[in-house]
């Protein structure tokens, strides 16, 4: 691999080690975490002892048909991908996404999540 492709890699992508991807992490998350709720997005967050802060995105089919779900959680994943060394200090943070979130172009998105993590918007 190249520099350049590692130095992508490591600012760019989304590796394993910044999602939560266990069911018993999302359950605990949901019970005892801060939640806050925007017109289109519930969040829930709960402080991390160690960094790194990580995320997970529930969009049910509620929220749309799955091209709709999946462009929901693009753009939440971008917003946190962008702004993960922000959040301090490290959190879980559980992104639930609502009825009409799909239709929300990024930068809606990025205020509605920068509100209910308490940032300041993009």
């Amino acid at each position: 691999m190249t520099q350049a492709a590692a130095d992508r890699d490591i600012s760019q992508g989304y590796p394993q080690k910044f999602r939560i991807r266990k069911r018993r992490e999302y359950l605990a998350l949901q019970n005892s975490g801060r939640r806050r709720r925007s017109e289109h997005f519930t969040v829930i967050t709960r402080e991390r002892r160690e960094e790194p802060s990580r995320l997970g995105i529930t969009a049910s089919r509620k929220t749309g048909n799955a091209p709709a779900r999946n462009r929901i959680r693009r753009l939440v994943r971008e917003y946190f991908r962008r702004h993960r060394t922000d959040i301090d200090p490290p959190r879980d943070v559980l992104v639930i996404a609502r009825p009409g979130a799909h239709l929300l172009p990024y930068l809606q998105v990025a205020r509605e999540l920068s509100s209910a993590l308490g940032m300041r918007g993009e």
